[in-house]
C-alpha cells in the first residue's frame, strides 16, 4: 500500500494528496515520524542517502518486492522526499535522489542512528562513515546551540512556548497541537 493509500485507525488518509501531512491535525513532528516509521520509508531514504539510488539496486539491497518498492517510492516522492530523476532517455528507468528538503533531517537521522548504537547495540561494529566534505575528514556530527555553540543535550533544554505569531493565547497553541505544557 503506498503512503497516500495508508489508512490511520479510524479511517482517515495519513498522507498523500488528499491530506497533506500539515492537514492532519497531528503535530507536524509526529506525522513525520509516523512517515518514516512506516515500514520501508526510513529504510529506502537512508539507502538513498549512502548512494543506492536506481530501483534495482534498492530492490536487491533491501530485499524487497518490487510492488512494495514502487509503491513506496511513489509515495516518498508525492511527500517531496525524494525526487525521480530519468537516466534512460528510451525507457522509464529513473533513479531516486533525496530532496533539498530531505536532505536537511538528514542530520537528525544520523542522531537518531547514533543514539540507537550506542543505547541498543553498542556491541555491533559501524558499518558506514560519514565525511565532511569541507575538510576531507570522517566526522560524528552532533547538535550544537545555534547562539553559543555548545553541544547540546537533552538535559541542557527547557521547553518554552514562543509568543502567538496568530494572536492565540499561549495555552490555546498548546491545547491545539498537543504539545506539552511547560509545567509538565
Amino acid at each position: 500500500m503506498s503512503t497516500s493509500e495508508h489508512r490511520n485507525g479510524d479511517g482517515g488518509s495519513r498522507h498523500g494528496t488528499d491530506c497533506a501531512p500539515s492537514q492532519s491535525g497531528l503535530p507536524l513532528a509526529q506525522e513525520l515520524f509516523a512517515l518514516l516509521g512506516e515500514r520501508w520509508n526510513y529504510a529506502i531514504l537512508r539507502e538513498v542517502f549512502y548512494g543506492v539510488e536506481r530501483f534495482g539496486a534498492l530492490q536487491r539491497t533491501l530485499g524487497i518486492a518490487p510492488n512494495t518498492l514502487t509503491a513506496r517510492l511513489n509515495g516518498l516522492v508525492e511527500v517531496e522526499l525524494l525526487e525521480r530523476h530519468r537516466y534512460r532517455p528510451d525507457k522509464d528507468w529513473f533513479d531516486y535522489r533525496l530532496t533539498a528538503a530531505a536532505r536537511e533531517i538528514v542530520p537528525a537521522w544520523i542522531t537518531l542512528s547514533q543514539w540507537t548504537h550506542n543505547h541498543w547495540h553498542p556491541e555491533r561494529p559501524k558499518m558506514r562513515g560519514l565525511r565532511h566534505r569541507t575538510c576531507g575528514e570522517l566526522t560524528m556530527p552532533r547538535i550544537v546551540c545555534g547562539h553559543c555553540g555548545e553541544t547540546l543535550n537533552g538535559g541542557d533544554l527547557e521547553p518554552v512556548v514562543l509568543p502567538a505569531e496568530d494572536g492565540a493565547e499561549p495555552a490555546d497553541r498548546t491545547r491545539a497541537t498537543g504539545a506539552p505544557s511547560a509545567a509538565m
